[in-house]
């Protein structure tokens, strides 16, 4: 796929949000989460020729953010984790809805094993289909059902919600900076 400098940087504002939000859901790490947004732009740059439309690049985006995640959080499994109540709210504010349901499906997630925990994040935060999970995450389509089967968290939680509508917690912060400085808003 051939572009200028100006397509590219309409390509980025395209898919920063999607790139982003993988990450920090994963990682829960504003600055992690802007550095692998980074490299996964920058493995998009490097690979421009073999891609071939811009469906085709979200795809190669989301793939090299949820690698590139998982990689990170093997990285940091031997660091002391903070316990997410400690953490700093994000920057920007979910939805009021119910705050104990959002702690605790947080919760729920942060414990899942990296690859189901990405599995769920791809599934609910990206609405994708588990044969686009298994793509993305280069896994048999049988592992990524039977992940997701082995992992409904609280099922009648999560009927509260209008299936439409994801939970608020797999907003991300809002993007400070990535690979183009602030973002106007």
């Amino acid at each position: 796929m051939k572009m200028d400098a100006a397509e590219f940087a309409t390509l980025i504002a395209a898919n920063q949000s999607m790139v982003y939000s993988i990450a920090w859901n994963y990682l829960h790490d504003m600055a992690l989460a802007e550095e692998i947004a980074q490299e996964a732009f920058l493995e998009l740059h490097r690979c421009l020729s073999r891609i071939e439309s811009e469906a085709h690049a979200a795809n190669f985006l989301r793939r090299v953010a949820s690698h590139r995640a998982i990689d990170e959080g093997r990285r940091r499994r031997w660091r002391s984790r903070t316990p997410l109540e400690d953490l700093a709210e994000p920057a920007a504010q979910p939805a009021p809805n119910d705050p104990m349901l959002e702690r605790a499906l947080r919760r729920l997630v942060d414990g899942l094993p990296g690859r189901s925990r990405m599995i769920v994040i791809l599934r609910f935060q990206e609405e994708l289909e588990p044969s686009e999970i298994a793509e993305i995450l280069e896994l048999p389509l049988g592992t990524v059902k039977r992940n997701l089967h082995r992992r409904r968290i609280f099922p009648s939680m999560l009927s509260r919600r209008s299936p439409a509508k994801p939970p608020s917690m797999w907003k991300s912060p809002s993007i400070q900076t990535c690979c183009h400085g602030p973002q106007a808003s």
